[in-house]
């Protein structure tokens, strides 16, 4: 059963003609338990179909995990976007993204490819600056509309400076890790683990937090 429709198909399309350089989609399941990895496949190899600079490939958390080890994927499904000389820019979704999430996945593909988008100088500069690790986890849920944006501008931070990670966390898959970050509305980011917003923040709250650890 196809997960995207002709219609859907035919604007995906469109969209990721935009797309620079070729992009590697690397999923990261496991054998047995894995709530929601075989729809994920399924709708990456669709996600592949659209675009020749779309390039597909699965691993397996435990077969393969030093390379689990050097993208930082403790979890499954995850997905992460490789540049076209695939190497890892920082930007991670665990869980599925469909539903509204696509809107957060399709950019994060068009930037990886080189297709950036401004960010205003004064920006720029702060991000530029941030030299200490730096981890952001943005829990989603796929109805939720205002969690795209959120999950867009964490990607958009880590695509900016080597120290960022940024992460989608689909929090109906993860529940444990949703009920250990006490997780009640979304989009709720969080940053290193400890400092906390809730909502589709502007960048430059994202920036306070990162800039009081």
């Amino acid at each position: 059963m196809k997960m995207i429709n002709d219609d859907v198909k035919k604007q995906l399309t469109n969209v990721l003609e935009q797309m620079v350089n070729d992009v590697t989609i690397a999923l990261f399941t496991q054998e047995g338990d894995c709530y929601s990895c075989e729809e994920t496949n399924s709708f990456m190899q669709e996600m592949e179909e659209l675009s020749g600079k779309i390039h597909f490939k699965t691993y397996d958390l435990n077969k393969d995990s030093d390379l689990a080890k050097q993208y930082n994927v403790k979890m499954v499904p995850s997905i992460v976007l490789l540049n076209h000389n695939e190497e890892y820019e920082g930007i991670k979704f665990n869980g599925i993204p469909a539903g509204h999430e696509i809107n957060s996945f399709i950019p994060a593909l068009l930037e990886v490819s080189g297709k950036t988008s401004a960010v205003p100088e004064q920006l720029t500069r702060q991000i530029q600056a941030i030299d200490k690790p730096v981890n952001i986890k943005v829990f989603v849920t796929l109805s939720c509309p205002h969690c795209a944006g959120a999950v867009q501008k964490a990607h958009k931070l880590a695509l900016m400076n080597k120290h960022i990670d940024g992460e989608m966390i689909e929090a109906q898959t993860f529940n444990e890790l949703s009920n250990q970050f006490n997780v009640s509305g979304v989009p709720k980011i969080v940053i290193n683990d400890e400092f906390e917003l809730v909502g589709n923040q502007p960048i430059e709250a994202f920036l306070d937090e990162i800039n009081n650890i």
